[in-house]
């Protein structure tokens, strides 16, 4: 893999955060260069790392990072590059590879290799022209993911407290299910009618709950303890998002400091973990979670990060931990039933943190479902993805950059269909300025970041 000259990403750095790393110290630590993404027309377009806000990354987050991960401080932000290229890059290939794309992810310290899976042999050298590392497999991820769909609609009429968690890993080309009784597996797979060749079945002794003890990260009480996910707004209503375990609708909710602060105005729980409260006029949604020792961390945007990525957690019991992105698309069972579509982590929580902010660099990422383990011992944990959150619900998350657009289609094209305020998902295609652009990362669109401007998250065919 050829590394690149990163020094201008670090005069960004220097501009913004007075840091001062060397350029050959960082090169060192891992920062590697992808082929252009299609789309990227001219040298001074905007990078991935640009998009995604790496030079505006709170050193809290940083802090942590090289804490909980063994990081240098470059080694931290040569992984926050990196992620944000191989993004872009896993986006481009898996619209070229079509139905024989197999999964993405990235490895090492600095995440300074991205492999890309495919089913045929024929797609390797596409692969590897865009810097990234082939795997040939035998199954897609079309057909995973169906697999994995299989099994959620089973469980509807399946027990599977014994076969708590079960999920797409791209790594291992299967669909895995964590068993506490391998027999409560079986039975799930053999309902579901899933060939045994898809699925692998791991045995654990975890039983994952929800946190249920409780501005990112920040407590609020309503019986029990949360903690607040990202602030948003929908239209001139100002709130937050978090888990759907944590409270119904029309549930009343009290702040941090025990003052009146408003009410859950949707909650889906189970099926998925996700909710809203609507905020009184004595609160201001921010752009801002809590971080280490109580300093701001910026939400820049919601770009969904790839599978071996590192990610960060605020909670109101532990506070900051930082860890890897296991698995998307993973489906866990808690006593109160199955929960679908969560991210699988290796950041630890406990009760307490449900609702909690899971934030990649600058980019939101989701908030704290459940888990197992604790932040002593560590653990798994689970969070619901903000972008699906956001579109449930209408919401619009609340972000350092801009202007906020309002809930749903905001200011775009006039004459095209992309439109700030959405949230788009990897393959969705929409017109702006006469041409048409396909989304590479999941992501809630914002003024700034219309599909010209951001090659990163768009491209063009």
């Amino acid at each position: 893999m050829q590394f690149r000259d990163a020094s201008p990403f670090l005069r960004k750095c220097t501009d913004r955060r007075g840091l001062a790393a060397a350029g050959a110290a960082f090169v060192a630590a891992g920062a590697l260069v992808f082929a252009s993404i299609p789309g990227s027309a001219h040298a001074d377009s905007p990078s991935p790392a640009d998009t995604a806000a790496v030079a505006r990354t709170s050193p809290a987050v940083l802090e942590a990072m090289q804490r909980d991960l063994g990081l240098s401080p470059t080694q931290a932000e040569a992984r926050l590059v990196n992620e944000a290229e191989a993004g872009a890059v896993a986006g481009s290939l898996r619209n070229a590879l079509g139905r024989d794309f197999a999964g993405a992810w990235v490895q090492g310290a600095t995440s300074g290799t991205l492999t890309v899976a495919t089913t045929d042999r024929k797609d390797v050298p596409a692969i590897t022209a865009k810097g990234a590392k082939a795997l040939v497999v035998d199954h897609a991820l079309a057909r995973l993911d169906a697999a994995k769909a299989a099994l959620d609609r089973a469980a509807k009429k399946t027990k599977t407290l014994d076969a708590p968690v079960w999920y797409v890993d791209v790594k291992a080309n299967a669909v895995v299910v964590d068993a506490v009784r391998a027999t409560a597996a079986h039975r799930l797979v053999a309902a579901a009618g899933v060939g045994r060749d898809l699925v692998r079945v791991v045995r654990t002794t975890d039983r994952p709950r929800p946190l249920y003890d409780l501005v990112g990260g920040d407590a609020y009480y309503m019986g029990g303890r949360c903690s607040v996910g990202f602030p948003i707004t929908q239209g001139s209503t100002q709130g937050f998002a978090t888990a759907g375990h944590c409270g119904r609708v029309g549930t009343a909710t009290q702040g941090f400091n025990r003052v009146a602060q408003g009410t859950f105005r949707g909650s889906i729980f189970p099926g998925r973990d996700m909710a809203w409260v609507a905020a009184n006029s004595q609160w201001t949604s921010t752009p801002y979670v809590k971080g280490q020792g109580g300093t701001r961390v910026g939400v820049a945007g919601s770009t969904q990060s790839p599978v071996g990525a590192s990610i960060c957690r605020s909670g109101s019991t532990t506070g900051w931990h930082c860890g890897t992105i296991s698995q998307h698309n993973t489906s866990v069972t808690y006593p109160e039933g199955t929960i679908n579509g969560v991210t699988r982590t290796t950041v630890c929580a406990e009760p307490g943190d449900s609702g909690g902010s899971y934030i990649s660099g600058s980019q939101a990422q989701g908030v704290t479902s459940g888990g197992s383990g604790n932040c002593s011992s560590g653990g798994t944990t689970f969070y619901q993805p903000i972008n699906p959150l956001l579109q449930q619900f209408q919401l619009t998350l609340k972000t350092t950059g801009g202007e906020d657009p309002g809930p749903g289609p905001g200011p775009g094209d006039p004459s095209g269909t992309w439109a700030a305020g959405s949230v788009y998902a990897a393959g969705d295609a929409v017109t702006y300025g006469g041409e048409t652009f396909r989304c590479l990362q999941p992501h809630q669109a914002q003024e700034g970041w219309e599909p010209p401007n951001t090659p990163a998250l768009w491209e063009r065919g």
